[in-house]
């Protein structure tokens, strides 16, 4: 094998994750879920099989020998490259008892791939990404109203201004990315005092923040972190399609209900194509 080589003109498509261990280590690595094009031949026409069949072929075995042959060097790897684990997609009950609660980098939802489908850049509708209800968040910009302080207050300074009480809890506004450069309110987030002391002790500017919120049981818009990656809110378009969602939410038992019927067709459909595939036997031969 040439450890000189490398590779060229080559397009992975994964994620980095960082995997905390028992120990506390933590572990960066690049799970590759996907190959586009590799040392310039491109395979996004192919099906998903095929595609990760010659990535695994031809870039991830050299890269298993490469770490067997010198593993001493690992350690000075930027990140690992690892595969991300696939299932069948019947096996929800595995997914749902052992798989995901033992990632150890955690976790937003399963994602449903056509396997015998070409690869589609932007929006691909044979793709299913599901979530459980509180992974279903929206990226809003907040800005906040503090309330004024009664007319006495102010009005004692000799000033006469109307002031603003700056250590009262104030109305937080959700907006969503309209285009253009505008913003449209949307809706208000709620957080309790704690919350909001919560809040103010991370000594963080946070009017006009782009943060994440998920909705509650009671139809509320919760805080879940700040999303300092981004400079602007989702757009109204994917906000409508986030909702539409969060309507038609199926439940992690929903899933679980039907996957043994998922099982049972996944099967038919199988034996369908390989009875297809198989060449006919006892057919008189044209010559």
């Amino acid at each position: 094998m040439d450890w000189g080589s490398f590779h060229t003109k080559t397009l992975v498509d994964g994620e980095l994750v960082i995997d905390v261990k028992k120990d506390g280590r933590k572990v960066l690595k690049f799970l590759v879920f996907d190959c586009l094009v590799l040392d310039g031949q491109l395979l996004v026409q192919r099906s998903l099989d095929k595609r990760l069949g010659y990535f695994r072929s031809n870039f991830f075995k050299p890269y298993e020998a490469l770490c067997k042959a010198f593993p001493d060097e690992m350690q000075y790897f930027p990140f690992y490259l690892q595969f991300k684990n696939m299932e069948f997609s019947y096996a929800l009950p595995k997914m749902f008892d052992q798989v995901l609660p033992n990632l150890e980098h955690g976790n937003d939802g399963l994602i449903f791939t056509a396997v015998n489908a070409d690869y589609r850049f932007g929006t691909d509708e044979k793709i299913l990404k599901w979530k459980p209800a509180d992974e279903n968040s929206i990226d809003f910009r907040m800005n906040l109203q503090f309330p004024l302080l009664p007319p006495e207050e102010y009005e004692e300074d000799g000033s006469g201004s109307p002031q603003y009480d700056w250590y009262a809890k104030p109305q937080i506004t959700l907006s969503v990315n309209a285009g253009g450069g505008g913003y449209q309110k949307w809706a208000e987030m709620y957080v309790t005092d704690q919350e909001w002391t919560n809040l103010k002790n991370m000594g963080v500017e946070l009017d006009e923040r782009i943060v994440e919120c998920a909705m509650d049981e009671e139809g509320r818009w919760r805080f879940k972190r700040f999303r300092n990656d981004k400079k602007d809110g989702n757009h109204i378009s994917v906000v409508n399609s986030v909702m539409q969602s969060i309507r038609d939410g199926v439940s992690k038992e929903d899933l679980l209900a039907v996957a043994s019927a998922v099982r049972t067709e996944w099967k038919s459909r199988q034996a369908r194509q390989q009875a297809q595939a198989r060449p006919a036997q006892g057919r008189p031969q044209g010559r």
